[in-house]
């Protein structure tokens, strides 16, 4: 699998309420970072924590990815996408939708997923209101 169709199985999961955590490469030096919408988690154990807990408190994810591209070297990949996210939380009471703008930066790790996340960024141009 290459970084492109890593990144599109990170959606597929998404969409499906699969556990995401995998998707980011192991640290021992909290290297690992991903910036969401609204947080900020820094080492490999923060993000999977708050993948885990954004799984059990939301559902019905629509991941529209509008302009994927994606470049490989030698071992490290970067990407960028538009996507338009919507989830409702889990008592399905609020329904949420942003344009958002990704970037990240993936690691061929030679483990179980040929490539994973060392760096994500989502962010929204439009207001968060919680």
């Amino acid at each position: 699998m290459n970084a492109s169709a890593t990144i599109e199985a990170y959606y597929e999961a998404l969409r499906a309420g699969e556990p995401l955590g995998p998707f980011f490469a192991p640290d021992t030096d909290r290297s690992v970072v991903k910036f969401g919408i609204s947080e900020q988690l820094v080492g490999t154990d923060a993000v999977r924590a708050g993948l885990r807990a954004q799984t059990e408190t939301t559902m019905d994810w629509t991941v529209d990815s509008r302009a994927l591209r994606v470049t490989e070297r030698e071992g490290y990949a970067w990407f960028s996408d538009d996507v338009v996210l919507c989830w409702t939380d889990t008592e399905g009471t609020v329904r949420h939708e942003y344009g958002t703008r990704w970037s990240g930066t993936l690691e061929a790790t030679g483990g179980a997923r040929e490539w994973q996340f060392v760096g994500m960024h989502v962010s929204t141009a439009d207001s968060i209101e919680g």
